[in-house]
């Protein structure tokens, strides 16, 4: 349950949330399997596997987006429809039209869908209403909206923005670089991927390379800025910062997990990991936050 690609939004400090209804509000969008003509669908599921459809402990939360869809590849649709569609015209004696086509299409989709696979998948994410942070653990920006939109309905106009910084994240890492001096608590790692403005977006990707040196100058001073950088923040968590402020590949160190206790049951255990997973997150996100110069004032 250790997140690994965080997409940051910012939660108002007068904001509380009403963990009493929240498995309530929850379940009247929980998900419901796919029908046998339905193509997919979405809805809330317990992030522990249990009856419940949240996780709240320390204040914190714990919820999962569910999905469900129906894998079926238009090339079997067309392969079926034109072998349906020849023995068709065998006995008319014409050849099909386009809006026939279409319309077999259409009928061989639904009477295949409901022998298509199902494909499913979860997204997780972590409410902290005490710091104000909402975090979805997604890889994409569009999986982390599709939850915010569903949490959005769910909990009746959800006021969460999405994280805004005085610095952007491409000035200050391009910075750091110039400079080679990481700010406080962090230290720049190997990975990093830099790209021109022009209208050509020529871009340059380093992988377990050191940066140092006068080549990542040269390429500053033609102008390409950073859009990507491996870091690591007090030698507990190392991620990927993007231009987006999305922080990225994610990976707790072995020095954060030899401090964390055995818990006797699978219980116990993922309560202890999800309390030390949020506790240094939260820590990091301030300390990222304070780092590209605080956070912006929302306009008034």
């Amino acid at each position: 349950m250790w997140f690994k690609n965080l997409s940051v939004y910012r939660l108002p400090a007068n904001w509380t949330l009403d963990i009493a209804q929240l498995d309530e509000k929850l379940s009247r969008q929980a998900l419901q399997p796919c029908g046998n003509l339905d193509k997919e669908s979405q809805g809330w599921v317990s992030p522990r596997g249990d009856d419940r459809l949240s996780h709240v402990l320390n204040g914190q939360v714990l919820i999962a987006l569910g999905a469900e869809q129906k894998l079926l590849p238009g090339s079997i649709v067309t392969q079926f429809a034109n072998e349906r569609a020849a023995e068709i015209e065998e006995q008319q004696g014409y050849k099909l039209g386009r809006k026939q086509m279409r319309d077999l299409k259409e009928q061989i989709t639904d009477e295949l869908l409901p022998r298509a696979f199902v494909r499913r998948r979860t997204t997780f994410a972590w409410i902290d209403p005490k710091h104000g942070w909402l975090v979805v653990d997604a890889a994409t920006p569009l999986k982390a909206e599709e939850l915010l939109e569903r949490l959005n309905k769910t909990l009746d106009d959800l006021p969460a923005r999405i994280l805004h910084t005085e610095l952007s994240p491409a000035a200050a890492m391009t910075e750091w670089l110039l400079t080679s001096e990481a700010p406080t608590g962090f230290s720049i790692d190997r990975d990093l991927e830099l790209r021109a403005e022009d209208e050509g977006k020529s871009t340059v990707r380093y992988v377990r390379h050191a940066l140092e040196g006068e080549e990542i100058q040269q390429h500053i001073a033609a102008g390409k800025t950073a859009t990507r950088l491996a870091m690591t923040w007090n030698e507990r968590v190392s991620f990927v910062l993007s231009e987006q402020l999305q922080i990225k590949r994610v990976a707790f160190l072995d020095i954060l997990k030899e401090e964390t206790e055995q818990g006797d049951t699978a219980d116990e255990q993922f309560d202890i990991d999800f309390t030390l997973m949020t506790g240094e997150l939260a820590k990091l996100l301030d300390d990222v936050v304070a780092a590209l110069g605080g956070e912006k004032a929302k306009p008034i």
